[in-house]
């Protein structure tokens, strides 16, 4: 049995997977090694190094473990053509994500920003606008563990949650659940909408400008889960019109956000690089997974976490 790792995770960490297994022969390496690929059974990836003539050469590849929650940038359709199992990270981020919407959320309300500026400046001013985030009402696009989460968090805070996903089925932690094809009718009445949503062909392009003009002049949009859910020029659009208050965007549809781009400069935007669910926990929660995995694999068991679906890509 041999496993490909593509990233190097610590040596400590190495160490424990090869005691933990001493049947298994790993190989750490970065970038991929597409020598050792050919005869590997696993790979563990990021999954941005792996293209469709991987596919074609890894012929003993039989399970892919992917290191991250997004899949958009992996040969799907090569790899649904071999029946290669895939599984991926997801839920390890909802802790660390959540509390970086909610670092930004408190941010904006207690007018943060505006205090570092004036600070920067010399200027004592007290009058900074602040807001509470008590009673508000908040809208989460992907109402999975991320954003199960971050409606826990916001609950505790006195914030109403309304969840949005594809079929408005209840979920966790949310006061109320709609549907995709009810976002322009709730919009008027959400303080804050955050998206947690992946990329698929049902989300990409989602948000509109239409949409931000349902929303209120004082609203905030937080975009934490793929760019291309909406079209930055439609948001940037919204945002110079003043149709929405402020917008803190962790992703984008082009990485990283090209020098000289609007948003950069924009008084009432937030750029994060990509960089919300960055942890010191983050790998040992991955190989969490993967560990329990790989015992299941061992024992020829079929009970595996976070398997793909890969005609719809999550």
């Amino acid at each position: 049995m041999k496993v490909l790792f593509s990233f190097y995770p610590k040596t400590d960490q190495q160490t424990n997977l090869i005691e933990q297994f001493p049947q298994v022969e790993f190989t750490f390496q970065k970038p991929l090694d597409e020598e050792a690929l050919k005869s590997a059974d696993i790979l563990v990836t990021y999954g941005d190094d792996l293209h469709a003539g991987h596919i074609e050469t890894a012929t003993q590849l039989k399970w892919i473990m992917v290191a991250s929650a997004g899949l958009e940038k992996m040969p799907l359709k090569e790899i649904a053509s071999r029946n290669i199992m895939v599984t991926n990270a997801r839920g390890i981020h909802k802790i660390p994500m959540a509390e970086s919407v909610l670092a930004h959320i408190l941010s904006i309300k207690k007018s943060l920003p505006v205090m570092a500026k004036n600070q920067r400046n010399g200027e004592w001013s007290p009058k900074v606008n602040s807001s509470e985030l008590f009673g508000s009402t908040a809208l989460i696009l992907g109402t999975g563990a991320i954003g199960s989460e971050i409606g826990r968090i916001l609950q505790a805070f006195g914030v109403r949650t309304i969840g949005c996903n594809r079929s408005g089925k209840p979920a966790v932690s949310m006061d109320e659940m709609i549907s995709f094809a009810e976002l322009k009718k709730t919009l008027p009445t959400i303080d804050i909408m955050i998206s947690i949503l992946p990329s698929t062909a049902e989300t990409k392009n989602l948000l509109t400008y239409e949409h931000f003009q349902c929303m209120k002049p004082s609203a905030i949009f937080m975009n934490f889960g793929r760019g291309d859910v909406v079209k930055e020029e439609e948001l940037l659009r919204a945002l110079t019109e003043e149709r929405i208050a402020f917008a803190v965007l962790d992703v984008f549809e082009k990485e990283p956000l090209r020098a000289g781009h609007p948003f950069w400069t924009m008084n009432n935007v937030v750029v994060s690089p990509h960089a919300s669910s960055h942890s010191s926990q983050y790998i040992v929660r991955v190989l969490e997974i993967f560990s329990r995995n790989l015992s299941e694999w061992m024992n020829e068991g079929n009970h595996f976490e976070n398997i793909i679906d890969m005609e719809r890509g999550y």
